[in-house]
C-alpha cells in the first residue's frame, strides 16, 4: 500500500502580513524602550553632575569672619597716679560680621573677655543676630572694665608710668548656616586680639588678630 505524502499547507498572505507587522511593532517598541532608558540615564548623570557642582561651589558653606575695626576707650581717668574708682572704664568695639555664603548665618548670644596681665578685667554678652547672605553685619560692642581689677595687676604701676599697656581680647560666636534645610552647617569662630593702648594719645596702636574656626 502506497504511503500518502502530507503535505503542509501554506499560511495564508494575509497571516504573514500580520506576522511581519507584529513583528516590526515589537522591534519598534525596544528601539523605544532603549531610547527612552539611554535618556532617563543622561539626565539622571546631568542631574547627578549638576547636584555636585552645586554643592561644591553654591551650596559649599564657607567659614564667617569676624573684625574688629576700631576700638576706643572712654573714662579712663587718672587721679594722683590712680585710677578713679568710682568710674567704670567703657572700652568700645567696632565690630564686623562677614557672612560669604548663600544662606543666612544666625548666631546665638556671644561673648567677648577683655585681658590684662593675664587676668579678665571685663566682660560682654552681645545680643542674638544674623548676618544675612553675602552681607556684613556692623555691631557695637560696649565692655565695662573694672578699675579695681586693673590696678590689682602687678605691671599696672610699671606700665603707667612707661604710658602703654598691653591689652587682648577674646571673642566667641556661634552659629549655623542652614542652606535649604538640606545643607546645614554648625560653625563656632573665635577671635583672639592684641593690642596696645597710649595713654598720651589715648588710642591702641599694633592690633593683631588671629581667628579661630570650630565645627
Amino acid at each position: 500500500m502506497a504511503e500518502q505524502q502530507q503535505v503542509k499547507p501554506l499560511a495564508p498572505a494575509a497571516f504573514r502580513d500580520e506576522e511581519e507587522a507584529l513583528s516590526t511593532q515589537l522591534n519598534l517598541r525596544k528601539r523605544r524602550y532603549v531610547q527612552c532608558c539611554g535618556c532617563i540615564s543622561a539626565l539622571s548623570l546631568i542631574l547627578a553632575v549638576v547636584v555636585l557642582v552645586l554643592f561644591f561651589t553654591l551650596f559649599r558653606i564657607h567659614d564667617p569672619k569676624i573684625k574688629i575695626n576700631s576700638v576706643t576707650i572712654q573714662r579712663l581717668e587718672l587721679i594722683n597716679g590712680s585710677l578713679r574708682n568710682d568710674v567704670n572704664v567703657t572700652l568700645l568695639a567696632d565690630v564686623s560680621v562677614t557672612n560669604p555664603n548663600v544662606a543666612t548665618f544666625k548666631f546665638r548670644n556671644s561673648t567677648t573677655l577683655i585681658y590684662y596681665g593675664g587676668r579678665v578685667i571685663g566682660e560682654a554678652i552681645h545680643l542674638h543676630g544674623q548676618a544675612k547672605a553675602r552681607r556684613t553685619l556692623l555691631r557695637n560692642v560696649t565692655v565695662e572694665l573694672d578699675p579695681e581689677k586693673i590696678e590689682a595687676v602687678p605691671s599696672f604701676r610699671s606700665n603707667l608710668n612707661s604710658g602703654a599697656f598691653s591689652i587682648s581680647s577674646y571673642s566667641t560666636i556661634s552659629g549655623r548656616v542652614k542652606i535649604l534645610k538640606i545643607v546645614k552647617k554648625r560653625v563656632v569662630v573665635r577671635l583672639n586680639c592684641t593690642t596696645t593702648y597710649r595713654i598720651s594719645g589715648r588710642q591702641f596702636v599694633g592690633e593683631s588678630c588671629r581667628p579661630e574656626l570650630d565645627f
